[in-house]
């Protein structure tokens, strides 16, 4: 595995650990305590990491290293590192020159804003010495720290238990270790985030670190446990380390194998229900990623008292027939600016109907918030949104992105798809269908649908659909690019809009042109608009996010389409399984079976620095594999 492979550790209410396998940050989010105050909102970094060494009478020995500005690394030397594993939690095993072995553990207690780490030497080592000192910024999450003389370094001692409280309006840190804590207050300046830079934002901070932890190797393993204070989950914070782990590893056993646990870290309270995660580190819980996730991370794998939470959840917010986008944090507006994640709701909400029984009151208030949606389309609503003469649903005004093609770099949008995008029909006739099992209300809207979308889209003439008609609400003026959106009109959905003859053309088109082991490029490469490698500013990697960027949430699309038109027999599904699913798998496995994103094209594929661990894409792949690649 890489360096700079990724790890990832989440506490079920929106908070995480992270950081890369050699150690050192790479990100401002980049964390050792990193706690919502508001879960899952209001997230704030409060420990970024530590220094670590060992100390003897022949030498000191580092077994972390940092980045420092201008592309320092220190210290110079190497950590021993012999080896590095993610199950059932981030473990490295170290090997110092003596001899000596070192097995290092990251674990976080679901439910709570702890963090408990634990170094363990293989045989008793006398006179050997664990230096281990603290990097706190007390920050928000997305913010960089800067030196200044409001930053309070009292440590609060009282036999084990420490307090270090830096700033008065966000919680203070409770540090319990069975080392000696030796005040020490140090600036750490100019500690450099090498994926910032790549990523074309500002990528230096200050760190305060309060003092140094001393553990004694021959006693015991050196435990340190740390945790929020004043957070209401934050009551059990001094439960002993050996405790947590215990706790953990049967709560992971019970959840099943890698993938079906990567699936857990994206299921966060909210409130008193439950939401989803879009992605770890930035994305909160987002309307579009939410609605296609939930039927992956809840529906498929059985989790069903889960997912009518997440979907109760986002019932109450329908606004003129449009969820928001991104679920408000307090005293945030919501952002109603999708067209598809309302509809995205209604096909979720038809999956969980069809697994399994609903109480009466929970089935009305779905019901009742998809009929608002699709009464919202059908009268018309923000942005353009309405149902048009031909059935179709027609969407967009000029400088607005609605679909999830929604990249915008300042004012210029870099895929407007103003018009009758060919996924948003797929997904709105299905939402007509799924409402016309409870109701006959949508019957006429959703005929006119139905005959309309085949003579619209459908190229005879070279076996694939358009991408948008009706461009820029001109009648008859076609948008032609090759995408992987008109996979969802055979595959994605609950009811194919095309049968299986022009099904199979389509597919097989997509595979040809689009499809890679990681999941369908966004665009075509023989389209002159289309950037396989890019590097540069925020500029540069967001106009380029759907012009060529391979997606690998898109396949379980593919994977579901590619079943379909081959008669979904059980040679198609066995065969899916060994050309799509494990290739994904594989690369899941490899990255720990958390580290997804859009990658961009090439080969290797290059990182374009986005958001590495995302929903959807593990929700998809649990999809078609539980319920595709299954049956």
């Amino acid at each position: 595995m890489s360096a700079h492979a990724e790890w990832l550790e989440t506490d079920g209410l929106g908070g995480f650990a992270s950081g890369c396998v050699s150690g050192a940050g790479r990100r401002r989010y980049h964390a050792l305590l990193l706690v919502a105050q508001t879960p899952p909102t209001q997230r704030v970094v409060l420990v970024n990491g530590f220094e670590a060494w060992v100390e003897s009478a022949d030498g000191r020995w580092p077994l972390t290293t940092h980045r420092y500005h201008p592309d320092v690394t220190a210290p110079d030397a190497a950590p021993h590192l012999m080896g590095f594993t993610g199950e059932p939690w981030p473990t490295w095993t170290y090997r110092l020159p003596t001899g000596i072995e070192l097995t290092h553990e990251i674990v976080l207690r679901h439910g709570a804003p702890v963090v408990g780490v634990t170094w363990q030497a293989r045989r008793p080592c006398p006179g050997f010495t664990l230096c281990v000192r603290p990097f706190l910024s007390a920050r928000d999450i997305h913010a960089l720290h800067v030196e200044n003389p409001a930053f309070r370094f009292e440590s609060l001692v009282d036999g084990q238990r420490v307090m270090w409280h830096p700033y008065a309006d966000l919680p203070a840190i409770v540090s319990i270790a069975n080392g000696v804590f030796i005040a020490d207050p140090q600036w750490y300046r100019g500690v450099q985030y090498d994926e910032e830079r790549e990523r074309g934002y500002d990528h230096v901070e200050d760190l305060a670190s309060p003092g140094v932890l001393r553990f004694d190797l021959s006693a015991s393993a050196a435990a340190w446990v740390m945790a929020a204070d004043g957070l209401e989950e934050a009551t059990d914070a001094a439960a002993p380390l050996a405790s947590i782990q215990r706790s953990e590893r049967t709560r992971r056993s019970r959840l099943g194998g890698p993938l079906e646990r990567a699936a857990d870290d994206y299921l966060v309270r909210r409130g008193n229900g439950t939401t989803i995660i879009a992605g770890y580190p930035w994305f909160g819980d987002w309307g579009r990623d939410t609605f296609v996730s939930v039927r992956g991370l809840a529906i498929a794998t059985g989790r069903l008292d889960d997912a009518r939470d997440v979907l109760m959840e986002w019932a109450g917010h329908v606004s003129q027939g449009m969820l928001p986008n991104r679920f408000p944090g307090r005293g945030e507006a919501p952002e109603y600016n999708s067209v598809d994640a309302s509809l995205w709701y209604i096909v979720a909400v038809h999956d969980l109907m069809q697994a399994g029984t609903l109480s009466g009151s929970a089935r009305r208030t779905l019901c009742d918030a998809a009929e608002a949606i699709l009464a919202g389309y059908v009268s018309g609503t923000r942005y353009g949104i309405r149902a048009d003469s031909d059935g179709l649903l027609a969407a967009g005004e000029p400088g607005v992105q609605l679909t999830w093609m929604d990249a915008r770099v300042g004012d210029q949008v870099i895929t407007p798809r103003i018009g009758k995008p060919v996924e948003v029909q797929a997904l709105w006739i299905n939402a007509l269908r799924a409402a016309s099992a409870w109701s006959d209300q949508w019957g006429e809207v959703l005929q006119r649908a139905e005959r309309s979308f085949r003579p619209r889209f459908w190229r005879e003439d070279v076996g694939y659909c358009y991408d948008v008609v009706d461009v820029d609400h001109e009648p008859g003026r076609v948008d032609a690019s090759f995408r992987p959106n008109q996979l969802f009109p055979v595959g994605g959905l609950p009811f194919p809009l095309l049968d299986c003859e022009d099904g199979r053309r389509l597919v097989d088109a997509v595979e040809a042109r689009l499809m890679t082991p990681l999941g369908p490029r966004s665009l075509a490469p023989d389209d002159p608009a289309y950037v396989g490698r890019y590097a540069g500013g925020v500029a540069d990697r967001d106009g380029a996010y759907h012009q060529g960027t391979v997606w690998p949430w898109l396949a379980g699309a593919f994977i579901d389409a590619w079943v379909r038109v081959r008669g979904a027999t059980t040679e198609a599904r066995e065969t899916a399984r060994a050309r799509f699913v494990g290739p994904l798998m594989t690369h899941l496995s490899d990255a720990g079976m958390r580290h997804v994103s859009e990658v961009a094209d090439g080969d290797p594929p290059h990182h374009p620095g986005g958001c590495p661990f995302q929903a959807w894409s593990i929700a998809e792949l649990l999809r078609v594999e539980r319920t595709i690649c299954a049956r």
